[in-house]
């Protein structure tokens, strides 16, 4: 069980959109944090790499050996 607390901005946007879709404000609430989960996780762990001494590497490194190009 989790309990949170929105700004009032972000409490109607979400309302609205359940209005407006017929599905739940928890719905959504779910999703955002599933959606974004392994985001945080992978940034805390790179996070502590660095703390520990681990070696940085370029954003170009990771792209090229994941074959991703970069958007002109």
């Amino acid at each position: 069980m989790l309990a949170l607390r929105l700004p009032p901005d972000i409490e109607k946007r979400l309302t609205a959109l359940a209005k407006k879709t017929g599905r739940t404000k928890s719905f959504y609430a779910r999703e955002a944090i599933i959606e974004h989960l392994e985001d945080l996780e992978d940034s805390y762990l790179a996070r502590k790499a660095l703390e520990e001494g681990g070696e940085p590497i370029p954003l170009e490194d990771v792209m090229k050996k994941y074959g991703v190009e970069r958007d002109a």
